[in-house]
Order: C-alpha cells, then structure tokens, then sequence
C-alpha cells in the first residue's frame, strides 16, 4: 500500500510538473509569435510628420525630399514620413519650432539654432560672427564641431530636453544681399535698413556694424525686398538665386559671416518608440541626406569635395539652371555686382562685431566656445 501511494505520489508530481513545462513552452510560443505580429500591426504610425522651414527647390529641401524617401525605401514603407513644406506646421512662426518638437507637435524636423535661440542658447555658438568662417577652411572647420567634442555636447544636452539627433544637414554660408550700394567695409553698412531673422545675437550683430536691422518673416521678406521696405537681407547664395533675389537686389557682398548648419531631429519619444534596427536606418539615411545637402549648399565653393561626392552617387545637378553648379558665375550672369571680400577685409567686419562676441560667449558658455576651438585645430 505504501508502495502504491508512493507511485500515486510521484504521477501526481510528474503531471504537476508537465502542466508547467507545457504552460511554459505555450508562452515561449506565444512570445515568439504573437509579439512580433502585434509590433508589425501597432508599432508604426500610417504617417511621421515632418517640420522644415524650407522650399522644395533649395539644397536643403531636396535633401530632406531625399530623406523621406530614402527611409520610406529601406524600412519597407514602415515609416512614411510626410513634409511640411516652408513652416506649415508652425505656421511660419520658425521661433516656435522647437516647443513644437518637444511637445511632439512635429515627430522629425530639419532645424537651424537661430530659431531655436531663445529655447537653446548653446545653438548661438554657431551665430558668433566670424568664427567658424575666419578659420583657413570654414567647411572642415564647421565639419569638425558638428562631428567633434562640441557636437556631442550639444546633442547631449537636446537628448535631455527631448529632442535627438540624427544628422546635420547646411543651408550653407550667409551672405549680403543689398539695392544701395556695394559693401566692402562696416562703414558701408551704415545707416542701411538690412531684414534678419529674429535672433537677438544678429540683430546685435547688424547694430554693431551700424546697420538697422529688421526682423521679418521669410514669407514676407521677398516681397519687402522688392517694394524698398529694406535695404537689403542676408542668406546663402542658394536662397539668393532660388527666390530670385538678384532681381531686384544689385548687390551680392560674399563674407559668410557665419555657415548655418541644420540639424535632422526627431521627437524623442517617436525615437524611441523604434526599434534598434529601424533607428539606425533612419539615421543613415539622415546621414546621406545630410551629406547631400551639404554638397549642394558648397558646391563650386569649397575645395572640390563637394563636386567629387555628388558625382560619386550620381547625385550632380545637371547643368547650371537656377545657379546649381555655380553660384557666382549665375548671379553675374545675371547683373549682379558680387563681391568676394579678402581676409583682410573681413578682419574689419570682425573687430567692430567684438563687443558681440564677447557678450555672446558668456551666454552661450565659455566652457562650449573652448570646445568648438579645439575641434577647429584638429583640421587647421
């Protein structure tokens, strides 16, 4: 009897412990199968909105065009981004961009920091006149601060107001752009009415120089050109030509006071709901885009680097329509007097902007100018 109770026993802890082997394999197999088809049914949204401040036919739109679509590609139409052309999606009002981003109005972004100044006061280091520019090559040394010590910090402090990182694109070097005269020295800025973005560190630039500096939407600012409500604007030889500014503005005055880089961003949130293989498509492809933008915002005006990569991928603009391969050579086909100012000149632009600087970088931060110094040395 014993010997038979024994037997019960052990069948009965034998079924016990099949029920749980069994209980076991059914929710490995219910991980294995049933977790990746709710991923592919729920993870993805039907549609990523996308803020950019910029038109399809600039350097930048084409490569955020180019950006969409290469992820759309490669991730099998999972994330299918759409754009909000020209400020759509902040309603024109470009200060207003990157609450919207970290509010999760907009789920990716193509960003420059002088809109986001007032929100990221770190962003101006890129606004200091004249010092990425005064370097012997502005693009290497622009290069070497996105991708160096600097460019870490800055993603870093993003990161933790939730907004991340995943490229750096360029509107490309500013320039001026005026109808009264030509400008070779501060002396000749005096007095004129010249439209800025709404970046309190360039109307302290213009004001130093003796200018009268106006904040105006961009979407108003073609037609004030145009009716003499200002003197003049500043913005990249790509802007000039694609808004057909030379039209109506005889003076193109080639300084690149500071190179304006743009950041591709996404909501942190959106970032982190994708998994780890789909992150790094995206940010391959912001990337590449990046790199495109880049190329066309220097082509014909860097060292050749720009012709050499847009070749290599097929990527080269045609022919020379609306200035695509050379700008100075379109505009002065075009009538306009343009002039490219030497070393020397710029070191007087640069001296009367000093009290700018100096005021500036305590706001940005001493300790992140440093930063962006040494990662300029290392390409010198």
């Amino acid at each position: 009897m014993k010997y038979n109770g024994l037997n019960v026993l052990k069948t009965q802890e034998a079924g016990i412990i099949m029920k749980k082997v069994s209980l076991f394999v059914c929710i490995a197999a219910m991980l294995l199968f049933v977790a990746p088809a709710s991923f592919a049914a729920g993870q993805f949204k039907p549609e990523y909105k996308m803020s950019t401040n910029v038109s399809e036919i600039t350097p930048p739109g084409k490569a955020v065009a180019y950006f969409a679509e290469q992820v759309k590609k490669r991730t099998d139409g999972k994330v299918n981004i759409k754009i909000y052309w020209n400020g759509q999606l902040f309603a024109g009002k470009a200060s207003n961009e990157f609450m919207l981003m970290k509010n999760g109005v907009g789920d990716f972004s193509i960003s420059t920091f002088m809109n986001w100044a007032p929100q990221f006061p770190a962003g101006n280091i890129f606004l200091l006149p004249w010092f990425v520019s005064s370097e012997p090559n502005k693009y290497k040394a622009l290069d070497a601060i996105e991708n160096g010590k600097t460019g870490t910090e800055l993603k870093k402090r993003l990161s933790k107001m939730g907004i991340e990182v995943i490229g750096w694109g360029e509107q490309g070097a500013r320039e001026l752009t005026n109808n009264v005269r030509p400008v070779q020295s501060p002396n000749d800025l005096k007095g004129m009415k010249i439209r800025v973005v709404g970046s309190p560190l360039l109307l302290d630039v213009f004001k130093a120089m003796g200018a009268n500096p106006v904040n105006i939407n961009w979407n108003e600012t073609v037609t004030s050109l145009q009716q003499n409500v200002v003197d003049g604007h500043e913005n990249p030889y790509s802007y000039i030509i694609s808004y057909k500014v030379y039209e109506f503005q005889k003076y193109v005055t080639e300084w690149s006071y500071w190179i304006d880089p743009l950041v591709y961003v996404s909501n942190q949130k959106v970032w982190n709901s994708f998994p780890a293989d789909i992150q790094k498509i995206i940010a391959e492809c912001a990337v590449e885009a990046g790199m495109y933008n880049k190329c066309l915002s220097r082509l014909n005006l860097d060292d050749g680097t720009s012709e050499r990569w847009l070749k290599s991928k097929g990527l080269m603009p045609a022919n020379n329509d609306n200035g695509a391969v050379n700008p100075r050579a379109y505009l002065k086909e075009h009538g306009t007097h343009v002039n490219v100012l030497t070393r020397e000149q710029i070191k007087a632009f640069r001296a009367v902007t000093e009290s700018v600087y100096g005021k500036w970088t305590k706001i940005i931060g001493e300790d992140l100018v440093m930063l962006a110094k040494e990662d300029m040395e290392k390409v010198r």
